[in-house]
């Protein structure tokens, strides 16, 4: 029903909210003043002691600091006395004093027969259950029983029983006069194709009641006794009562437990959700034989901003939330995001509670996983990554999936979430680039951390450490002044030890910038500008042609390159002068004076290469070409470190 123009602004303007709310709680005296509409109250949304609801009567909204409740006086008769908008809005124009528009007739009468169909759906609740009362269901009670159900909790959730009979339910509802439009309407039976009278939809089967968010069945969900059924469980046709894309089993009692501070959780069946409630967590829900849709995720979202996703503990309860994370990115929004609580393995929630009690299904929630790591843990557990090929799959298939996020702030977090976890993975004093395995196959593993500490020989310490930094700084500063290269030498950085923890900063900051859309300013925010501009200004730094003219990036590459191998040669010719050292402090013998001969040999071509620098930067500085056979020679030096050539042209 469309309302006229105006008819809403005008009902909001005529109400009251403090007296509309004020008919559910005690207002806080102390903290309230009527005067100025300011009021103050406990919060009939959730239990609290403290008086954390608010009410601004002049500006006509609500809001609780506590569970974070929101709206205006429509907004609050919906929720405190279950009824659809139009409902609350002809309950308060009423007290207000104003006549409600006209009805469209057609709407009219849709709505009425929504309404006529709810009622035969009642009918039917009465029946099954009377019916599990009888004779014909005593397997299903022992069934029942067995399952832990006790008397409190078949009355709940009005389980009932369809008899094995053809006109069963058909007959009981003919005979209390209901007519046959109304029975098929209901998805209860139907129509025979041969012509006789129309058949039971359920048979011979346990059966639960599906009620809407405002209580009213809807649907009925049957499980089969017949173990040979081809179908266990089956749930109604979809009616104009019923589309079972946008319900939820026990959506109701659900909202209003999380509403008192319950975790949401989504289960995969009736009997989950069931045993769960009895368990002590009210606030759980199921989809309806489905994966969970769009709508069902929107609906979970106004009941909690992170539902948890308990799924069994088996391929196809992790198959399952794999597709809820594919439905689920596009539609993020800051605050609202899923977790995934994966059951033991062979295990459904209702298992683990009969095996190990409520305690056992607690721990599993504390340790719910964000959906980012399931993500991560979906595209690596129990894969490879030992070449170039693998991790670029790798990383093509995480984009692919990040891009699918609209949220562009949501977006940048989970690319830096990601950044993180693949710095764990292929750092190399990690794994080895192995992702899962070994115990606690197909949970999540706690990382190795970011970097180990690097020991350094004394030598490097102490003598050349100047020169050593010198080359790290002039490293960071050429791929800071050329980002378009980073992607070039990520493995190379990598590999990068640092003499100081601002080096090691920056190199880390560079790492993760990867990908960002300017990887220089994402530093930046990290690091902090003042760090930058300090390296940049460091004369030796300065002086770099690479670092003076920046967007050359055959230049910069080299640059790179040379710097790189001149610091693995010099770092190698330390580690065997000290290794040297310690052999002397034994019995001395022809090897280690012939390690020290050699040693001294590298330590002069090192001396050179020194020399070699000024000569090619000053070269660079002057604009002159590099020449075919320098650039086959960087090849190979890029080739030896690790990092990525690009062919000419």
């Amino acid at each position: 029903m469309s309302l006229p123009p105006g008819f809403l602004d005008e009902l909001r303007t005529r109400t009251s909210l403090a007296q509309v709310v004020g008919r559910k709680v005690m207002w806080d005296t102390r903290k309230s003043n009527q005067g100025k509409g300011d009021m103050w109250a406990s919060c009939p949304f959730h239990t609290e002691k403290s008086a954390s609801f608010h009410v601004d009567d002049r500006m006509g909204f609500y809001y609780c600091f506590g569970c974070h409740a929101k709206g205006d006086a429509i907004s609050f008769v919906r929720e405190t006395e279950n009824v659809e908008f139009m409902e609350a809005i002809r309950i308060l124009a009423q007290e207000a004093g104003m006549p409600m528009p006209e009805r469209d007739p057609q709407a009219q009468a849709k709505a009425d027969k929504r309404t006529e169909l709810a009622e035969v759906m009642d009918m039917a609740v009465r029946h099954f259950r009377l019916q599990l009362r009888t004779g014909a269901a005593a397997e299903a009670r022992a069934y029942l029983e067995k399952r832990g159900l006790d008397e409190a909790t078949l009355e709940r959730f009005e389980i009932g029983f369809a008899p094995d009979a053809w006109q069963g339910l058909w007959d009981h509802l003919k005979g209390k006069g209901v007519a046959d439009d109304l029975i098929l309407g209901c998805g209860l039976a139907k129509p025979s194709q041969r012509g006789g009278k129309p058949y039971d939809t359920f048979r011979g089967r346990i059966m639960f009641p599906i009620r809407d968010a405002r209580g009213r069945c809807v649907a009925f969900g049957g499980r089969a006794m017949d173990p040979d059924d081809n179908a266990k469980y089956l749930n109604s046709p979809e009616t104009e009562l019923f589309d079972k894309s946008r319900t939820l089993y026990n959506h109701g009692p659900a909202r209003e437990a999380a509403g008192k501070g319950q975790p949401l959780i989504v289960a995969e069946g009736y009997m989950d959700v069931i045993a769960l409630s009895q368990a002590g967590f009210e606030a759980s829900v199921a989809p309806l034989g489905t994966a969970v849709t769009e709508h069902q995720l929107a609906l979970l979202w106004r009941i909690a901003d992170e539902p948890i996703i308990a799924l069994d503990g088996d391929t196809a309860g992790l198959r399952a939330a794999h597709r809820v994370i594919d439905i689920a990115l596009p539609l993020l929004e800051a605050g609202k995001s899923l977790r995934f609580g994966l059951m033991p393995e062979g295990k459904d929630p209702d298992d683990l509670l009969r095996a190990e009690g409520a305690g056992a299904v607690q721990t599993v929630l504390d340790a719910a996983l964000p959906m980012v790591k399931l993500l991560w843990q979906r595209e690596t557990e129990g894969r490879d990554f030992d070449s170039p090929e693998r991790r670029a799959a790798l990383d093509k298939a995480l984009r692919e999936k990040i891009k699918l996020i609209r949220d562009p702030s949501i977006r940048s977090h989970y690319g830096q979430a990601i950044k993180d976890l693949r710095w764990q993975l292929f750092n190399p004093r990690n794994t080895g680039g192995r992702a899962g395995g070994g115990p606690g196959k197909g949970r999540w593993q706690k990382a190795a951390p970011v970097r180990a500490a690097t020991k350094t020989s004394h030598l490097v310490m102490s003598g050349d450490a100047a020169q050593v930094e010198l080359r790290e700084a002039v490293i960071l500063a050429t791929l800071l002044r050329n980002p378009a290269i980073l992607s070039d030498c990520e493995h190379a950085l990598d590999r990068l030890d640092c003499r100081t923890p601002l080096h090691a900063s920056l190199r880390n900051a560079l790492l993760r910038s990867l990908g960002a859309e300017d990887p220089v300013a994402a530093v930046a925010a990290e690091i902090g500008v003042q760090a930058l501009e300090n390296l940049l200004s460091l004369p030796h730094v300065a002086l770099v042609p690479a670092v003076r003219r920046p967007g050359d990036a055959e230049l910069a590459r080299m640059t790179v390159a040379e710097t790189l191998a001149k610091l693995e040669a010099e770092r190698g010719l330390a580690a065997e002068i000290s290794e040297a050292v310690e052999d002397m402090a034994g019995p001395g013998d022809e090897h280690v004076t012939w390690r020290l001969s050699e040693a001294a040999e590298a330590r002069n071509r090192a001396l050179q290469s020194q020399q070699e620098d000024k000569t090619e930067y000053q070269r660079g500085a002057n604009g002159a070409p590099v020449s075919r056979a320098e650039k086959e020679r960087f090849d190979a030096l890029l080739a030896q470190i690790g990092f990525k050539s690009r062919p000419d042209g």
